[in-house]
C-alpha cells in the first residue's frame, strides 16, 4: 500500500466514521436473507462465498477466513466517507490485486454490517443481504 493510500485510509478511520465502526470489532456472517426478506441458508450457493470471519483493520487492511478458520482472502479495505459502500480489494500473497469488491452497505453500526450483493449487477431487484454481528472470536493466525 502507497503512503498516500495509507494516510488516506488512516484518515477514513477517523473516530465516529463508518469505517471506523466497521474496524471496532472482528465480524461474523450469522444471516443472509433474499429480496423478498426470506431467510437464505449460509451454505446456499447465492452466499457462501461471503460467509465467513472478516478482521478490518483501522491500517485499511483486512483478513478473512471461513467458519474453520481456514483463509479466506486478505487485502486493502475503505468505506466510502458518506457510509453507503464497502470496497474490499483481496490482493494475493505477493500484494498483487486478484479481484475488487465493492458493495452496498444496509446496516452498519455496533451491532449489525449488512452489505447487499447482487447475482446480476444489470438486475438489482434480485439481491441478498449478507448480515454479519460483532464476534469475540479472536482472528486466526495463517
Amino acid at each position: 500500500m502507497s503512503a498516500e493510500t495509507s494516510s488516506a485510509t488512516s484518515a477514513a478511520v477517523a473516530s465516529g466514521s463508518p469505517s471506523a465502526t466497521l474496524a471496532s470489532t472482528p465480524w461474523e456472517t450469522t444471516a443472509a436473507k433474499d429480496s423478498r426478506g426470506g431467510a437464505v441458508a449460509l451454505a446456499d450457493d447465492n452466499v457462501k462465498n461471503y460467509v465467513g470471519f472478516a478482521y478490518f483493520h483501522p491500517d485499511g487492511t483486512f483478513t478473512m477466513f471461513d467458519l474453520d478458520d481456514s483463509p479466506k482472502m486478505h487485502g486493502d479495505w475503505s468505506v466510502s466517507p458518506d457510509g453507503k459502500t464497502r470496497t474490499i480489494v483481496a490482493k494475493n500473497d505477493a500484494g498483487q490485486e486478484q479481484f475488487r469488491r465493492v458493495v452496498d452497505i444496509v446496516t452498519l453500526d455496533g451491532k449489525q454490517f449488512t452489505y447487499r450483493v447482487y447475482p446480476d449487477p444489470a438486475n438489482e431487484a434480485v439481491y441478498y443481504d449478507i448480515i454479519h454481528t460483532p464476534t469475540t472470536h479472536a482472528e486466526p493466525t495463517e
